[in-house]
């Protein structure tokens, strides 16, 4: 074995691979697009194999090559992913349907309701410490069993992203704890074990993984995966873990009020505790760490939406961005620093997929408020933009009122790359953002608990010493924030007012 370090990360709508030495230096770095499957409205899915797998594995052979280098140099593997996801696997380890994506598919509500019925949210959240949402697996397993019966009668195995990577790398059937918080009802947060005291009515514990950190070695790369990935067989992998958690490592959020900004495809949030701390609004997981808790949160589209308005209503960019011109992204981000704070009027709600935390909804809709005829594509994507940044003032508010104030903010994800997003998000929340030089993302992180965990790396504290480098701070402009304050309410405001209007709406597109 080698000492080099892979890692991999499988997101919603790319999977991005890292290949580094143990002082974090980066040798190779490779990014695939795939496709996100919306079959309804509500659903969210996506083919374990052909996108997980496969992306996975051309990473693993991709990046050793683009650095010159070979699969038998590589020392330890980490992989993380999208989640927390329900796969379904059959007693052979075959998936058995599409994998039920996080909580971006909201099919389940009805099963949440249901639970809710029959035991009570307030004992539900005194197991699992957060309430029922899209997010839970718990009620999307019981979904399967009302839904799909056969499926459910033929499942051996249960899996999220990562779980099912380090499977076919390994053979190892094995959940990290962050993951399997997200298995409410059947997690124990306080024990930090499954927990048969709600099972009756979702699944059989026997048939869950066993758990493990993301700081420990699970298994080895098996014959069989060498011979798909070119990796050597027995190069130890990690147990991976959920992408946002792997981020914030990237980034070196690891003390207690360390708040992470994700801005990627959802925007993801992880503030790290002592000690727990729950609120019915946000999630209360495990942490990669042992010792470690951490309050979490999600918003449902804020690269999405981003994405969407590119491939929506700005064709012409896209076209020129294939005929050799500037990234599309770039040039909506140059169109949006000329439109003052506000965007002339306009405001978003950027429920395009329903909203996670703190409302947890959904049936919630996107809306444009606030158009004239005077308005320009510019307008709207600052306006996009700002509706976005208006959620993390919301979520962080809700973190402050629970008693786990952020102390410092910490900004990574592809969406990092457009910096008059991030000048919002500071503007509108009033705080400093720290910009590590090197955003990678949750591949980076990786990279680092390979290295940990295989020992390759010996001390934790190297990542503040030698990965995380060269930190910028963003600062709010005070000029901004009795605007910003009133547009928030006005955010909040409108909310609670067309709700009822997005709900019937919803039920009528479903119709």
């Amino acid at each position: 074995m080698g000492n080099l370090l892979l890692g991999i990360d499988i997101g919603t709508y790319s999977s991005k691979g890292v290949l580094c030495l143990p002082d974090g230096t980066v040798l190779a770095e490779h990014t695939l697009e795939h496709d996100l499957a919306l079959p309804h409205p509500g659903w969210a899915e996506q083919d374990a194999d052909r996108v997980w797998w496969e992306d996975c594995a051309n990473l693993c052979r991709i990046l050793p090559a683009k650095a010159g280098r070979t699969g038998s140099e590589i020392g330890a593997v980490a992989v993380s992913g999208l989640g927390p996801d329900l796969l379904p696997l059959d007693d052979q380890g075959r998936p058995l349907r599409p994998a039920i994506l996080y909580g971006i598919d909201t099919r389940a509500q009805p099963q949440i309701d249901r639970l809710n019925e029959l035991f009570g949210p307030d004992n539900l959240n005194k197991l699992s410490g957060m309430n029922l949402t899209s997010q839970a697996i718990g009620p999307k397993l019981r979904w399967l069993r009302e839904a799909e019966p056969e499926v459910y009668r033929r499942t051996r195995y249960v899996h999220s992203c990562s779980s099912y990577l380090v499977y076919r790398l390994t053979g190892e059937y094995v959940l990290d704890y962050h993951t399997a918080s997200h298995f409410n009802p059947l997690f124990d947060i306080e024990r930090l074990e499954w927990s048969e005291k709600f099972a009756g009515e979702i699944f059989d514990l026997k048939q869950l993984p066993r758990l493990a950190w993301p700081t420990e070695i699970v298994g080895e790369i098996s014959a069989k995966a060498a011979a798909e990935t070119g990796l050597a067989a027995g190069t130890p992998v990690t147990c991976g873990t959920i992408d946002a958690v792997s981020e914030g490592l990237s980034v070196g959020v690891t003390r207690p009020g360390d708040l992470m900004l994700m801005y990627g495809t959802t925007f993801f949030f992880i503030l790290a505790l002592e000690k727990m701390v729950s609120d019915p609004r946000m999630w209360l997981t495990a942490f990669a760490l042992p010792g470690r808790y951490c309050v979490a949160g999600g918003m449902s589209t804020t690269g999405a939406l981003t994405r969407w308005f590119r491939d929506q209503l700005a064709a012409d960019l896209l076209e020129a961005e294939r005929q050799g011109g500037p990234a599309a992204y770039s040039r909506l981000g140059e169109e949006a620093t000329g439109v003052p704070p506000g965007s002339r009027g306009l405001l978003v709600l950027p429920y395009f997929q329903g909203e996670r935390t703190p409302i947890h909804d959904p049936f919630a809709r996107g809306i444009f408020a606030g158009l004239t005829l005077n308005h320009t594509r510019a307008d709207m994507f600052r306006a996009a933009l700002e509706g976005i940044a208006y959620g993390v003032r919301q979520n962080v508010e809700v973190m402050r009122e629970m008693g786990a104030d952020p102390r410092r903010l910490v900004a990574v994800g592809g969406g990092t790359k457009n910096r008059t997003w991030l000048q919002i998000v500071s503007d509108v929340t009033g705080l400093p953002q720290d910009l590590p030089a090197r955003t990678i993302g949750a591949s980076y992180g990786d990279a680092f608990l390979a290295g940990y965990a295989s020992g390759l790396i010996p001390d934790f504290t190297a990542l503040d010493r030698e990965w995380v480098r060269d930190v910028t701070q963003i600062e709010p402009n005070p000029a901004n924030a009795a605007l910003y304050r009133e547009y928030f309410e006005m955010y909040t405001e409108l909310y609670k007012s067309t709700a009822g209007i997005m709900h019937r709406l919803g039920r009528l597109a479903k119709g």
